[in-house]
């Protein structure tokens, strides 16, 4: 006799889990309605009834906003070790490999050379889906790479920053990297080419506390966290109720801690427009 359980054409194994339309429809975070992927994903992952903007992949943020979504790349040679060999319960090596395979990334961060509207710029996105965007030291790196070589070509630098903060398998050579981007970008400014930051959701920790509010311009998305720590880790801490909204993109620039709240579908005429007015010459 068969070892197998019974089973109907219908439903399969008892056991097993169906999801009818697992992939075509997805939930708007805001409003909770329900749209289709396709819908979603021409609308550059903003749901057209409420406004509210999911997180978008870097593929996304390529076609968006460089010109043909074309991106030289620089230095994904360079990729992480395990200088700490870190374990807590699964090797860091392990994690390192799963993020690979899961964001399709070598990194955090993937940075080179692009044209906006015909300007070429020196480009870098925070890879979120890689360990939630953390920066340890090769993300550190790269971005230091990218100010350094901005600085050689005298290229303006667009960097959009989604980040959880430091990662904490590497240590104080992860929070290292905070200082290390911010000098190379205090070099940067030698060249006197502008350097426009775009906080995503969330920009948090350290990525926060380094290079995401120090451009020239500062961008972001709407009801964006940005911050160093959370609103929950302040609130315990402080033991205080924060006021509504705190550390949202609405929140900062009413503080004048950005200079514009900028929606996905004008972001790149938006980049275009400051490039140009800060001297981002065209090719």
């Amino acid at each position: 006799m068969s070892s197998l359980p019974d089973k109907t054409p219908a439903q399969g194994f008892p056991n097993e889990k169906r999801s009818l339309g697992k992939g075509v429809f997805k939930k708007c975070g805001g409003c909770g309605s329900v749209l289709t992927a396709e819908a979603l994903s021409d609308s550059w992952h903003v749901c057209s009834g409420c406004g509210y903007h999911h997180p978008m992949l870097p593929a996304d943020w390529r076609r968006l906003l460089l010109d043909g979504g074309a991106l030289e790349r620089w230095d994904d040679h360079v990729a992480p070790a395990d200088p700490l060999r870190f374990d807590d319960g699964k090797t860091y090596r392990d994690r390192l490999d799963r993020a690979k395979k899961q964001s399709g990334h070598t990194e955090a961060v993937e940075v080179g050379r692009a044209h906006i509207d015909g300007r070429p710029v020196a480009y870098g996105c925070y890879v979120f889906s890689f360990m939630g965007g953390s920066m340890g030291s090769v993300v550190g790196e790269r971005v230091t790479r990218l100010f350094e070589r901005a600085t050689a070509e005298r290229l303006p630098v667009v960097l959009l920053h989604a980040s959880g903060g430091a990662r904490m398998q590497e240590g104080i050579l992860s929070l290292m990297q905070m200082a290390k981007t911010v000098a190379a970008l205090s070099r940067f400014r030698s060249v006197r080419k502008p350097y426009i930051s775009l906080c995503l959701h969330p920009t948090t920790g350290g990525v926060a506390a380094s290079t995401a509010l120090l451009g020239d311009i500062n961008l972001v998305e709407p009801n964006a966290l940005i911050g160093f720590a959370g609103p929950r880790v302040i609130e315990s801490t402080l033991r205080t109720t924060l006021p509504e909204g705190f550390q949202r993109s609405e929140f900062l620039q009413a503080h004048g801690m950005v200079d514009r709240i900028v929606p996905r579908a004008e972001m790149k005429s938006t980049l275009s427009v400051v490039l140009s007015h800060l001297g981002g010459g065209r090719a």
